[in-house]
């Protein structure tokens, strides 16, 4: 899951390209913003992990460790939002040697959203979710794998969560996992449809446009459905999957770690 040494010298470069904690920056810089609440607790641990993983070789743990710089201080210099720092990790800074670097969004969250945090997150508050033990828990306890397919395993009743570490964030897994219906999809929405003769058809949207909408039914088969054919066709708001808020935080934990780690082949 972790990258090449070669890249976390980019990433701590990309980042030391951003923030500055020198006179020039105090003084150009607006006052770092607050972000009450904008930041899930499980996208700054996450890119807790990531920056003691790949960045404190070259600006230690507190964010200082190069001259003239302190990630930590909340005062930007070439960029202010979280859109200027995801650009600035992703496509480098020309003329300089900080590279682009190809970081996928989950990991490009958690990184800003640790930055961002760096002064108030304790890193001795939270235990760090374990993936093999979530792997466990998707097969057996939480019984997942009866609806979602990994890796080519695995029915396709639910969407495929092969490379779903890569695009979604830690925090939207977590929210997803107690609170299912928040986090659907628009095109993941499950449907209900009706044909002129009758015949119910309770599936998953795949695709749709004017005349015409895609479906995997509950028995797994690919349909294409005539608008005009159908006498009623719903798209419901309500997820059919069960919120896993009883498994409770550190299983929480744990899981989230596991789907975090699914980054596709």
């Amino acid at each position: 899951m972790m990258h090449a040494w070669r890249l976390a010298s980019s990433i701590a470069w990309a980042v030391a390209g951003l923030l500055a904690s020198g006179p020039w920056a105090a003084a150009q810089a607006p006052p770092p913003a607050a972000h009450p609440g904008e930041y899930a607790p499980a996208d700054i641990a996450y890119g807790a992990r990531l920056y003691d993983a790949q960045c404190t070789t070259c600006h230690g743990s507190n964010g200082d460790g190069v001259g003239g710089v302190n990630l930590a201080s909340g005062r930007f210099r070439n960029g202010v939002t979280d859109q200027d720092l995801a650009r600035i990790i992703t496509n480098g800074i020309p003329g300089t040697g900080m590279l682009a670097f190809k970081f996928d969004p989950a990991e490009v969250t958690g990184v800003i959203a640790f930055v961002r945090n760096m002064n108030s997150f304790d890193r001795g508050s939270v235990t760090p979710g374990d993936a093999e033990r979530g792997r466990a828990i998707f097969a057996g306890k939480g019984n997942c794998g009866s609806c979602h397919r990994v890796n080519g395993e695995g029915p396709r009743a639910a969407p495929d969560l092969s490379d779903v570490g890569a695009s979604r964030s830690a925090g939207s897994l977590l929210r997803s996992l107690v609170d299912p219906s928040s986090q659907m999809m628009p095109i993941n929405r499950p449907v209900r449809a009706v044909t002129r003769d009758g015949t119910v058809i309770n599936g998953r949207r795949l695709n749709e446009d004017t005349y015409t909408v895609q479906v995997i039914d509950d028995r797994e088969r690919l349909l294409s459905l005539t608008k005009a054919d159908l006498r009623e066709f719903q798209i419901l708001t309500t997820s059919p999957m069960p919120s896993y808020k009883a498994l409770g935080d550190a299983e929480l934990s744990d899981l989230v770690a596991y789907l975090l780690s699914l980054k596709g082949r």
